[in-house]
């Protein structure tokens, strides 16, 4: 069985302030290795990490040109220049800002014809790569990463989801507000390709995200909340801002 340990907690004042710790750390790790394989999400939350992070390349603190990036998911049905895409979202928020070639990015394709076959394809490119050294995620409120939704079964691996109304509308945004554009679909990385990052860190913001980080730390590992499961890997930090630690007993921000 494996050994449940427990996760680094880390609480900043405000999320900018988490979101620049972050950046320092990520930079860092490139810092050490240069030819880091590092997985990246989307969403609200890691918008201020992607421009802190953006902002410490173009001062020259360090180089982003040899690292190689693994997206977590893509909305299935939609063409990588769709401007909604999750491959437009990173060109805009962080790879056109440090000058990443697209041959060291890598995503899933929205519109391929078999997404089964197009899972089967990136778990492959990601055991090329050497694996993820560093993999960074998100958390839905109702616990899910990347877009392994809570229910009584997780894939392991890169596979076809059907999202949560909930997850749904929070994308809605990508799609100018309206729920009705945003895929009922995704690609998404599993829980044992998430889990075997060498490393992982959980960037959470806000108070609507308190409850399930909360959860994460203290309850027990089910389904039902999938990011339970990272307290399975041995080397995982989360970095909240003071609303989204609000509901774990005693936190105060050390920053």
């Amino acid at each position: 069985m494996s050994e449940i340990v427990k996760a680094r907690l880390h609480v900043y004042p405000n999320g900018g302030a988490a979101a620049r710790a972050l950046a320092r750390h990520v930079a860092d790790a490139i810092r050490v290795k240069p030819d880091l394989v590092l997985g990246l999400p989307t969403g609200r939350t890691p918008v201020g990490f992607y421009h802190e992070l953006s902002a410490l390349a173009e001062r020259g603190y360090f180089e982003f040109r040899g690292v190689t990036t693994f997206n977590l998911d893509e909305f299935l049905g939609i063409p990588p220049s769709h401007p909604s895409s999750y491959r437009r979202f990173m060109e805009t928020h962080l790879f056109s800002r440090v000058g990443l070639p697209a041959s060291q990015t890598n995503f899933l394709a929205g519109d391929v014809t078999d997404p089964e076959a197009e899972c089967e394809r990136y778990e492959r490119a990601i055991a090329r790569a050497g694996g993820i050294d560093v993999q960074i995620l998100g958390i839905g409120t109702n616990g899910h990463i990347g877009f392994n939704e809570p229910g009584p079964i997780l894939q392991a691996r890169t596979h076809r989801v059907t999202m949560r109304p909930e997850t749904r509308r929070s994308n809605a945004a990508l799609f100018d507000g309206n729920l009705g554009a945003v895929p009922r679909e995704a690609l998404s990385m599993g829980m044992a390709t998430i889990l075997q990052a060498r490393s992982i860190v959980l960037l959470a913001t806000g108070q609507t995200k308190a409850s399930c980080v909360a959860r994460l730390l203290s309850g027990g590992i089910t389904t039902e909340l999938p990011a339970s499961f990272l307290q399975l890997h041995s080397a995982v930090d989360i970095v909240v801002d003071a609303a989204a630690a609000s509901a774990i007993p005693g936190a105060v921000s050390e920053h």
